[in-house]
Protein backbone atom coordinates (compact mmCIF):
# COMPACT_ATOMS: atom_id res chain seq x y z
CA UNK A 1 0.00 0.00 0.00
CA UNK A 2 2.85 2.71 0.09
CA UNK A 3 2.65 2.09 -3.67
CA UNK A 4 -0.51 4.42 -3.47
CA UNK A 5 0.72 6.73 -0.54
CA UNK A 6 3.65 8.62 -2.73
CA UNK A 7 2.81 11.38 -3.73
CA UNK A 8 2.99 11.27 -7.65
CA UNK A 9 2.76 14.84 -8.78
CA UNK A 10 5.79 15.86 -6.51
CA UNK A 11 7.82 12.97 -7.77
CA UNK A 12 7.24 13.87 -11.33
CA UNK A 13 7.81 17.54 -10.70
CA UNK A 14 11.05 17.09 -8.51
CA UNK A 15 11.95 14.64 -11.49
CA UNK A 16 11.42 17.03 -14.33
CA UNK A 17 13.06 19.89 -12.60
CA UNK A 18 16.08 18.10 -12.07
CA UNK A 19 16.28 16.33 -15.78
CA UNK A 20 15.14 20.14 -17.06
CA UNK A 21 18.12 21.75 -14.88
CA UNK A 22 20.80 19.31 -16.25
CA UNK A 23 20.24 19.91 -19.70
CA UNK A 24 19.86 23.59 -18.92
CA UNK A 25 23.58 23.55 -17.20
CA UNK A 26 24.96 21.51 -19.87
CA UNK A 27 23.43 24.05 -22.68
CA UNK A 28 25.05 26.33 -21.08
CA UNK A 29 28.28 25.39 -20.72
CA UNK A 30 28.22 24.55 -24.54
CA UNK A 31 27.64 27.96 -24.77
CA UNK A 32 30.79 29.12 -22.54
CA UNK A 33 33.20 27.20 -23.94
CA UNK A 34 32.46 28.24 -27.71
CA UNK A 35 32.62 32.00 -26.49
CA UNK A 36 36.07 31.35 -25.15
CA UNK A 37 36.94 29.47 -28.82
CA UNK A 38 36.14 32.68 -29.98
CA UNK A 39 37.19 34.82 -27.36
CA UNK A 40 40.98 33.65 -27.59
CA UNK A 41 41.30 32.37 -31.60
CA UNK A 42 44.95 33.55 -32.76
CA UNK A 43 44.20 36.28 -35.33
CA UNK A 44 46.96 36.13 -38.25
CA UNK A 45 48.72 38.81 -38.48
CA UNK A 46 47.98 41.11 -41.34
CA UNK A 47 51.08 40.61 -44.19
CA UNK A 48 51.93 43.69 -45.45
CA UNK A 49 51.34 44.10 -49.38
CA UNK A 50 54.60 43.39 -51.84
CA UNK A 51 55.26 45.77 -54.92
CA UNK A 52 58.37 43.69 -56.39
CA UNK A 53 58.07 40.33 -57.20
CA UNK A 54 60.37 38.21 -54.88
CA UNK A 55 63.84 37.45 -56.45
CA UNK A 56 64.12 33.78 -57.99
CA UNK A 57 66.19 31.39 -55.57
CA UNK A 58 69.71 31.24 -56.11
CA UNK A 59 72.07 28.08 -55.91
CA UNK A 60 72.80 28.54 -52.53
CA UNK A 61 69.03 29.72 -51.16
CA UNK A 62 68.49 25.41 -52.18
CA UNK A 63 71.77 24.98 -50.26
CA UNK A 64 70.60 26.70 -47.07
CA UNK A 65 66.98 24.95 -47.36
CA UNK A 66 68.50 21.86 -48.01
CA UNK A 67 70.74 21.96 -44.83
CA UNK A 68 68.16 23.55 -43.03
CA UNK A 69 65.56 20.53 -43.77
CA UNK A 70 68.31 17.66 -43.15
CA UNK A 71 68.90 19.26 -39.81
CA UNK A 72 65.30 18.93 -38.68
CA UNK A 73 65.08 15.88 -40.53
CA UNK A 74 67.52 14.24 -38.05
CA UNK A 75 66.13 16.08 -35.10
CA UNK A 76 62.88 15.20 -34.78
CA UNK A 77 63.98 11.44 -35.90
CA UNK A 78 65.77 10.78 -33.24
CA UNK A 79 65.94 6.93 -31.59
CA UNK A 80 67.49 5.74 -28.62
CA UNK A 81 69.15 2.48 -28.65
CA UNK A 82 67.66 0.17 -26.03
CA UNK A 83 69.37 -2.35 -24.59
CA UNK A 84 66.19 -5.07 -23.65
CA UNK A 85 67.48 -6.15 -20.45
CA UNK A 86 64.92 -5.78 -17.45
CA UNK A 87 66.35 -3.79 -14.70
CA UNK A 88 64.06 -4.49 -11.73
CA UNK A 89 65.71 -5.07 -8.87
CA UNK A 90 63.87 -7.02 -5.91
CA UNK A 91 65.51 -6.79 -2.65
CA UNK A 92 64.70 -9.72 0.04
CA UNK A 93 64.58 -7.56 3.35
CA UNK A 94 63.06 -9.31 6.44
CA UNK A 95 62.36 -6.21 8.31
CA UNK A 96 60.03 -3.70 7.21
CA UNK A 97 57.94 -1.40 9.08
CA UNK A 98 54.68 -2.41 6.88
CA UNK A 99 55.11 -5.99 8.39
CA UNK A 100 54.95 -5.07 12.13
CA UNK A 101 51.63 -5.60 13.40
CA UNK A 102 52.49 -4.30 16.67
CA UNK A 103 52.79 -0.72 15.25
CA UNK A 104 49.68 -1.18 13.02
CA UNK A 105 47.19 -2.08 16.32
Amino acid sequence: MTFLAVNWGNALLITGVGFGLVFTVLVLLIFIVKLFGVIFVQKPKAQPAVAAAAPAESADDETDLAAIAYVLHTFYNQHDEESDVLTIRHDDVAYSPWNQKSITF
